[in-house]
């Protein structure tokens, strides 16, 4: 389960106050986040993605004093994130075309867009796997019903309805957030 942009706010700021287990929690949370970032943008060689990944969390942790508890953590996340990638690019003489320039530079739909997921996904673990499952393999992945019931070895009605119960209970869930 990811964790949602509060959760990770917590943690850094429970970091900052000396909670090495927030801490500890925060970097290991960040992992996939900046994973699925990279893996976004370099496309090449998975052995840089760890690397880039790694000094993030280096950056991250080395830099926790500038984060400002006020702002948003996601936005400070990935600005560090994007200065990592730019100083990858920069060491490998590697261009990139000006769409993916342009991509790099409006991170903010990224960041909103990840934060999503992340919410996304916290919802999907509420409910019974076969219903989240079904929905991130139809609504998520893109997959047909057909495809969805062949993957996961059930029936195409069975993957209609988990679909359908699914996302009833989701929508209950959120309109009794609201």
């Amino acid at each position: 389960m990811r964790a949602s942009e509060d959760q990770l706010r917590r943690w850094m700021i429970g970091g900052l106050e000396g909670d090495a287990a927030d801490h500890a929690a925060l970097l290991t949370a960040l992992v996939p986040l900046l994973q699925a970032f990279y893996r976004r943008r370099v496309r090449d060689a998975a052995e840089d993605i760890e690397d880039l990944v790694q000094e993030t969390l280096i950056a991250v942790h080395t830099r926790r004093s500038t984060y400002d508890a006020d702002r948003s953590f996601g936005v400070w996340l990935f600005a560090i994130a994007r200065y990592k990638m730019i100083d990858h690019f920069r060491r490998r003489r590697q261009s990139c075309a000006i769409e993916d320039v342009e991509e790099m530079l409006a991170t903010e739909g990224f960041e909103d867009a990840s934060l999503s997921r992340m919410d996304v996904a916290r919802l999907l673990d509420t409910l019974p796997p076969k219903q989240a499952d079904a929905i991130r393999d139809t609504r998520i992945a893109g997959l047909s019903i057909a495809e969805a019931a062949s993957s996961a070895g059930i029936g195409e009605s069975d993957v209609k309805v988990s679909v359908h119960r699914g996302l009833k209970a989701l929508a209950a869930r959120v309109r009794g957030q609201m």
